[in-house]
């Protein structure tokens, strides 16, 4: 197992963990084991409030609940989660799950302007009336993927995401893209997550989904992604130049990874040369963030890629898994598996370890829900690649 290893002097050193699977189809199986029997069943038995509605934060590495605040990502993620759960052919309550996400969801956070708001208390009043960028993605990515996956109320939630794509408007930047309602407001993470939810529901409705997609692309090309470095920048300017200070020299290995398969998978779609490549450019940026003694990716770099932040939290290692099963060979697709199998390894199946530290062990404290709409979209496109091998 990975963690920490004493030394014949003493001292704390660091090991990787040994290789667990043999080939991806072990993998594959592995996850899908784990997902199916473990994770889907706690997040709901204990993960949903049937008192409040809704899904709580948080639970402990042991599966007890930790409920708090709501936050409005958390049940737009869940709610994917849950749906997308539908179409793996879960035999459990996937229905149920996702509706009770999706039904609290627009009951409690949605605002009269059609965006959502960010937090609410347990008894449903409201603490936050603001509407993040970040959080409307995910009711967009919620909304679409039950929408493929329970068509019977389409219509309402069709509505629910242009409601969503005209309160968006408000949060324009005359410069291109949108404005984030937080201490920084230009940047690059909301707009890949709002492209996310974009592309959801251009699968099953290209008209206006797919206009917002190409907006997001064309600034992703044109400003997040550095042209000499061809790397992925986070913080920017009204005007979209790179923010000063420390700020605009941030590289996150996980984006890089995260918008690489974005890109990949749009410019394949559209048949956009220029996008797949700039794809591939950002997968070979968030190579240079894994750190090969504990085989993961760390959190942040420097804009020269040196180290800027040594630990590594779940969510880049999910992300890695994502881009090495597009753009990597076997080995390193393994290698990926393997590192995120780590993060799973907890007192209760089902849950995680959040973060890791510099020396190679974990924080004890719970694990968030929003990482499980993470660990889950890597576990679908292991499964999608491994059945083609």
């Amino acid at each position: 197992m990975a963690g920490d290893s004493v030394t014949k002097s003493g001292k704390v050193g660091v090991r990787a963990a040994p290789d667990r699977f043999a080939d991806l189809a072990a993998a594959s199986r592995a996850y899908d084991r784990w997902l199916r029997e473990a994770a889907l069943p706690i997040w709901w038995v204990k993960g949903a409030d049937r008192q409040h509605g809704g899904f709580i934060e948080a639970l402990s590495a042991e599966g007890d609940p930790r409920p708090g605040p709501r936050r409005a990502r958390v049940q737009g993620r869940q709610a994917y989660v849950y749906a997308t759960a539908g179409m793996l052919g879960w035999d459990g309550p996937w229905r149920e799950a996702a509706w009770h996400g999706v039904d609290f969801f627009v009951d409690r956070f949605r605002r009269p302007d059609g965006l959502f708001r960010t937090l609410v208390g347990l008894d449903g009043e409201v603490l936050d009336d603001t509407p993040m960028l970040y959080d409307q993605a995910f009711a967009l990515l919620g909304t679409a993927t039950l929408r493929r996956a329970d068509p019977e109320r389409a219509g309402e939630l069709r509505d629910v995401a242009l409601g969503v794509l005209d309160g968006l408007q408000s949060m324009r930047n005359p410069a291109g893209g949108y404005i984030e309602n937080i201490a920084y407001p230009y940047q690059a993470n909301a707009h890949m997550h709002l492209l996310e939810g974009a592309l959801a529901w251009a699968e099953v409705e290209p008209d206006p989904w797919e206009t917002m997609a190409a907006e997001i692309i064309d600034l992703a090309l044109t400003v997040f992604i550095d042209p000499k470095g061809r790397f992925l920048r986070e913080f920017f300017d009204a005007s979209w130049g790179v923010a000063g200070s420390d700020d605009g020299r941030l590289v996150e290995p996980g984006h890089q990874f995260e918008w690489a398969w974005l890109l990949e998978r749009w410019g394949r779609q559209h048949d956009r040369a220029d996008v797949v490549e700039a794809g591939r450019d950002l997968y070979r940026a968030g190579l240079r963030g894994i750190d090969p003694v504990r085989n993961v990716a760390v959190n942040e770099l420097w804009d020269n890629f040196t180290l800027r932040d040594g630990a590594a939290r779940l969510w880049p290692q999910t992300e890695r898994l994502k881009a090495e099963l597009l753009f990597g060979n076997e080995t390193s697709q393994l290698a990926a598996a393997d590192s995120l199998q780590r993060y799973l390894e907890t007192p209760a199946a089902g849950v995680w370890r959040d973060k890791m530290r510099p020396d190679g062990g974990f924080i004890d404290e719970p694990a968030p829900a929003t990482s499980f709409y993470h660990v889950l979209c890597a576990c679908t496109e292991l499964f999608r690649v491994a059945s083609r091998r």
